[in-house]
């Protein structure tokens, strides 16, 4: 082949085939590097979601730990002397921790005798009160107790009170109907109806006792440093003050302060477990963690398992008294019977305990 022919031949034939092969080649190398970068792309998402999903879980666990209900106050069995000692020295601990700003701290005060709203302001004063614990002292007849979320004092306590007052005017009215409704005249019966007016009659003297604002207040739980409830602790009507820096949230936290007629070893037949909040709006919040209280409605209990606080005697259950339930769901130390009880199990709970 001539040379000319031959460079006709190349230039017509061989070059553009040549070009072909380099322009399919240069597509599949763009392709690969597309689908490689697609995938390096997918990769990095998966591995962002794996850190994002365990950093998550991560921030979540001190939550987690809130779910735990911590008790504070005396406990079944308990020497109520030795608790209040135990809780002036857990104050004493907390005065000598060295901390360039005081934190301020849940606290349960106990007070010697129940004491009127009005009277609370010398006792309380200085510091952040969250709630209060009151009931009805009416001799050997056992009563209920009630927690009042309180922040003003004493209006909120006053308020409270007369929200109860309206509860118990419905329970006592629905002890008359439970016992309206026995009709059979036969001695089981009878003494059934005698035990729903029994609580009927007690549910009235309750109702108008919180009407007037009567002296049942025997607890408070507030806020303040250590310094200011070692000031509180120095009044001479206050019992105890049991710091509980473990606290963290009130909904996780189930408080038992001890009545004051209780002055020996804590008897669990002799204490009544506190009920819940009558659903009172404070009308104000304390300086730190605002928070409506563990319960506005009865029935409620702190969700979580319990994390008991080292106590006195540590073979005795860190648990709330037994308590059996009103027509409201109010829980006392030994209330009338419902009708899911048996005529002869009432009649035995009639009259127990004072």
């Amino acid at each position: 082949m001539r040379p000319q022919k031959f460079l006709r031949h190349l230039d017509q034939v061989i070059v553009p085939r040549l070009a072909g092969g380099f322009v399919r080649v240069a597509r599949g190398r763009l392709r690969l590097r597309l689908l490689t970068g697609a995938a390096l792309l997918g990769v990095t998402g998966v591995l962002l979601a794996v850190v994002w999903t365990a950093h998550r879980g991560t921030t979540a666990t001190p939550e987690s730990t809130l779910g735990e209900t911590v008790q504070v106050g005396v406990v079944q069995g308990q020497s109520v002397p030795l608790y209040a000692k135990q809780a002036r020295s857990e104050l004493a601990g907390l005065l000598k921790r060295p901390s360039a700003t005081p934190v301020e701290t849940y606290a349960l005060v106990s007070l010697k005798a129940y004491l009127a709203p009005e009277r609370l302001t010398p006792v309380l004063g200085g510091v952040s009160v969250v709630e209060v614990y009151a009931r009805v002292p009416l001799g050997k007849t056992p009563t209920a107790s009630v927690r009042i979320p309180a922040f003003k004092i004493p209006e909120d306590v006053v308020a409270g009170m007369k929200q109860v007052a309206l509860r118990k005017d419905n329970d006592a009215a629905d002890f008359r109907g439970l016992a309206g409704k026995l009709t059979t005249a036969d001695a089981e019966e009878d003494r059934l109806r005698d035990t729903y007016l029994g609580g009927s009659a007690v549910a009235e003297a309750e109702a108008e006792a919180y009407r007037t604002g009567c002296t049942c207040v025997y607890a408070a739980v507030v806020r303040a440093t250590p310094a200011a409830l070692d000031q509180i602790a120095s009044r001479p009507e206050v019992r105890a003050v049991d710091p509980a820096p473990e606290v963290r949230r009130l909904d996780r936290a189930v408080f038992l302060p001890p009545l004051p007629e209780q002055v020996g070893q804590l008897d669990p037949s002799a204490s009544a477990a506190p009920s819940a909040a009558p659903g009172a709006q404070p009308s104000s919040t304390p300086g730190g963690e605002p928070s409506a209280g563990p319960s506005d409605r009865p029935g409620d209990e702190p969700s979580g398992p319990a994390s008991a606080r080292p106590s006195a005697d540590p073979a005795s259950p860190h648990a709330s008294p037994v308590a059996q339930t009103s027509p409201s769901g109010e829980s006392t130390a030994s209330a009338p019977a419902s009708p899911a009880h048996a005529p002869s199990a009432a009649a035995a709970d009639a009259g127990e305990r004072g």
